[in-house]
């Protein structure tokens, strides 16, 4: 399984640039998820690699192959695309097996791959049926049974679960990573939905305006992202931010906001030192509130509480703006009632109000 990466990639469209200088390696049997909101150039990042949008600058190699300029088989990769794209006409079995009808395989081997990929998806029992008899979540394992029978060294997935309710997505994300690691293979993945994300991926790659704001392991993005974008893209409930300044009290930096003043650690006091009344962004995760009666915990009135079973997510009130908190519950929270909450240094970001980067 090969390597790819992207070197200096662009792709323009007449006058509009929508990816501009993109560098990005993945790794041999890696899960990469292409990840952003709408318009962000991942799925035409998607295409470039696949061959199906013509890269305006740059290379794509896949292991020694410069694969920039080459048609699309010729570059061993299989798609599954957002909708089914399966023939009506067609079984199960020869929707899975047409590429390897064209290309001429024996019928034994056309036989083998088909069964051997149904029994990973749990399409062995529907492979006489047509795709009108089929659920949504039976249609999307059919599509990506027809990439997967191809045994490509890369398999690229264009948001194949968007189609799909609720609780199907839930289904087939939990059968995506299990398949993953039973083929072991590279599988790159674009999505807007950041929980399949998080979810799915070894390596997320965040994108915006046809860029990388930050590439990481799903940890690492959570943990310690680089920028106030990231930072709220990834996360549900997204990350609160607030209006703030650090104040140095007795060599203690404080983050002072609009009824709030959260003291930093003493290390953290020393790295910001030259931040010093300057203004910051405070970002606060929803479960970065803990609940508290402890001298200087900040006063919340609640204003709405959604109550989901052993947790509840509030929407309260801090410094003029709506905060989401998460709180472990084992009944509702009434509207209406204050609650006490600190909020924990491990969970407290700070950003740059000009550049929003992490300080």
């Amino acid at each position: 399984m090969p390597e790819i990466r992207l070197e200096n990639l662009r792709k323009d469209y007449g006058a509009v640039t929508v990816i501009e200088d993109l560098n990005l390696s993945m790794e041999d049997g890696e899960f990469t998820v292409l990840v952003g909101p709408s318009g962000c150039g991942k799925s035409t990042t998607l295409r470039m690699i696949a061959g199906l949008e013509v890269v305006t600058e740059g290379r794509i190699m896949i292991g020694d192959r410069d694969v920039s300029r080459l048609e699309p088989k010729e570059r061993d990769l299989a798609m599954v695309f957002q909708d089914y794209a399966l023939y009506p006409h067609m079984n199960v079995a020869k929707n899975m097996s047409f590429a390897l009808r064209l290309a001429r395989y024996h019928k034994d081997e056309i036989h083998k791959r088909v069964s051997e990929t149904a029994e990973i998806l749990g399409l062995t029992d529907h492979l006489q049926r047509k795709p009108a008899e089929l659920s949504g979540g039976q249609r999307q394992r059919v599509a990506m049974g027809r990439a997967l029978v191809r045994d490509a060294g890369t398999f690229l997935f264009d948001e194949p679960l968007s189609n799909l309710d609720a609780k199907l997505r839930g289904q087939m994300r939990g059968e995506l990573a299990l398949m993953s690691q039973r083929i072991n293979k590279n599988m790159i993945y674009v999505t807007h939905d950041q929980v399949e994300a998080m979810t799915l991926g070894d390596r997320i790659v965040v994108m915006k305006f046809g860029k990388i704001m930050q590439a990481g392991t799903p940890e690492e993005l959570y943990r310690k992202p680089q920028n106030k974008f990231v930072a709220g893209f990834i996360g549900s409930p997204p990350m609160n931010f607030l209006p703030a300044e650090l104040r140095d009290h007795g060599g203690t930096l404080h983050v002072e906001g609009q009824g709030f003043s959260v003291p930093l650690s003493a290390e953290r006091s020393a790295s910001l030192k030259s931040y010093t009344n300057q203004n910051v962004h405070l970002g606060v995760r929803p479960s970065g509130f803990v609940e508290s009666d402890a001298p200087g915990a900040i006063e919340m009135p609640i204003v709405l509480s959604e109550y989901i079973g052993a947790q509840s997510v509030l929407i309260s009130e801090l410094g003029g703006q709506q905060v989401t908190i998460e709180l472990n519950s084992l009944e509702p929270v009434r509207i209406g009632e204050t609650r006490h909450f600190t909020i924990e240094r491990e969970e407290l970001h700070l950003f740059d109000p000009q550049t929003e980067a992490a300080l």
